[in-house]
């Protein structure tokens, strides 16, 4: 049995090829099923088989697409009500692939669909792919399921689940089965993951906080309390998921493209990519400035965060060979549908940013309405400036009319990233005073 680990970094997912005797079967594909192809082509062997742990929240997966293109069988729980072909998969049930038998492990709590898989070889070699069930030093959050899905449950309901689940749904299992989770440190389907891709069961028992000797009260209150905030298009990525995407090429090639654009249509939300010193010198009226210079910007998540599902919008790049990367990064979360084109912009002189004179602004903090961006738990612990008015980026679009137009306005957040995104927002709906951005500066004041 080998066993590929596939990562992609900005959304922190990962998912796995299992290779026994010419044959493949895939866990928690990403929307591009091309990685998964180039490995059976490397192989020579086939995929017949693809397993979804549950309808996934954070980004698209291609399962349907690889059916679809391989003849694979689709493996889930019947309790998803997928819209898909595919064959049950819940306690008791079991498949042989070679010399790998997989079954599965009903294990709610982060969804009230979710399943783990557990790959055996011979008497011994034990591995489980645990989806967003159990992640390297933590648990997957239970709150996503209240508004999406076949089943929606409530995330107290869940909590109470996930705790079941721990304590009860791996005690079969020896110590050095491997762990394989579908997500690490830096997604938002859990608080505390570790950067470790994966573990032991045995170290998880002994280091996982889910795991130790708690009350169902005390792990239902750690496991709610201080999760990440729940972007906007998480429910319609359930949703997708359930049903199974399109085919991603095609997708995308449907999208326009213009070159040398100085103008579009008047309310139209715009989503400019370039970095935050471009925008600045120069972007179209209405433009939301999400950057994506690399995969360290967490484009994905921003724009799933900012733009609602089913809102359209035009995608500024900032030259012709960034459009296929961001477009393949877009289409991760189900949101290519959404672009109207995907545009580079005119050498015309358009829209300029304001410039803030960083030493008058700390010579006279209090002249100015500063808006702290952060998340909420962020801020609980601890602000920049005493009288910041916190609105969590995620929120912004949705509260400008919270924001006191008496005085200038300063936008920061933590590094700067996310406080290029919201001094444009600011700035596009706000135009009775001047608006900035403290950007990096902000660490002037850690």
């Amino acid at each position: 049995m080998i066993i590929r680990q596939f990562e992609d970094k900005p959304l922190a997912h990962y998912s796995y090829a299992i290779l026994s005797d010419k044959k493949i079967a895939l866990v928690d594909p990403s929307r591009d099923p091309i990685p998964y192809y180039k490995f059976a082509e490397e192989n020579d062997a086939d995929i017949v088989a693809v397993f979804e742990t549950h309808p996934h929240a954070d980004f698209v997966s291609s399962h349907l697409q690889i059916h679809k293109e391989t003849g694979a069988t689709l493996y889930v729980s019947k309790l998803v009500g997928a819209d898909y072909p595919h064959m049950p998969f819940d306690d008791g049930d079991s498949i042989k692939m070679g010399e790998v038998t997989f079954s599965a492990i009903n294990t709610p709590g982060h969804s009230p669909d979710s399943i783990t898989i557990v790959a055996k070889k011979g008497a011994s070699e034990h591995t489980i792919f645990t989806g967003d069930t159990l992640f390297i030093g933590d648990v997957g959050r239970p709150d996503l399921r209240e508004t999406a899905g076949n089943m929606k449950a409530k995330r107290d309901e869940l909590a109470k689940a996930m705790f079941n689940t721990v304590q009860n749904k791996f005690n079969a299992l020896p110590n050095d089965t491997i762990v394989y989770p579908a997500h690490g440190a830096g997604s938002l389907c859990g608080k505390n993951m570790s950067t470790d891709s994966s573990s032991t069961l045995g170290k998880e028992r002994v280091e996982n906080w889910a795991f130790k000797s708690l009350t169902e009260d005390e792990f239902v209150n750690h496991i709610l309390a201080d999760q990440p905030f729940i972007p906007a298009y998480f429910g319609f990525d359930v949703d997708i998921n359930k049903g199974g995407a399109d085919n991603i090429e095609l997708s995308m090639a449907q999208i326009p493209f213009k070159l040398g654009i100085s103008s579009l249509e008047n309310n139209m939300v715009i989503i400019d990519t370039r970095d935050e010193g471009d925008f600045k010198k120069n972007h179209l009226p209405n433009s939301i400035n999400i950057m994506a210079r690399n995969e360290d910007d967490k484009i994905e998540t921003w724009l799933g965060a900012i733009v609602q599902p089913n809102e359209s919008f035009y995608l500024v790049v900032d030259k012709v060979a960034k459009r296929q990367e961001i477009l393949e990064r877009i289409a991760k979360i189900g949101y290519e549908s959404q672009i109207k084109a995907i545009v580079t912009l005119s050498e015309d002189t358009l829209n300029e940013s304001e410039n803030l004179d960083f030493e008058a602004f700390q010579n006279n903090i209090a002249s100015y309405t500063i808006v702290d961006i952060r998340n909420k738990s962020e801020v609980q612990e601890g602000k920049f400036f005493v009288n910041a008015i916190n609105i969590p980026l995620n929120e912004l679009r949705e509260s400008i009319s919270d924001i006191p137009t008496d005085k200038p306005i300063l936008v920061h957040c933590a590094g700067g990233y996310r406080s290029a995104a919201g001094y444009s927002i600011i700035a596009k709906e706000i135009k009775a005073v001047k608006v900035y951005d403290l950007s990096e500066k902000v660490n002037d004041f850690n």
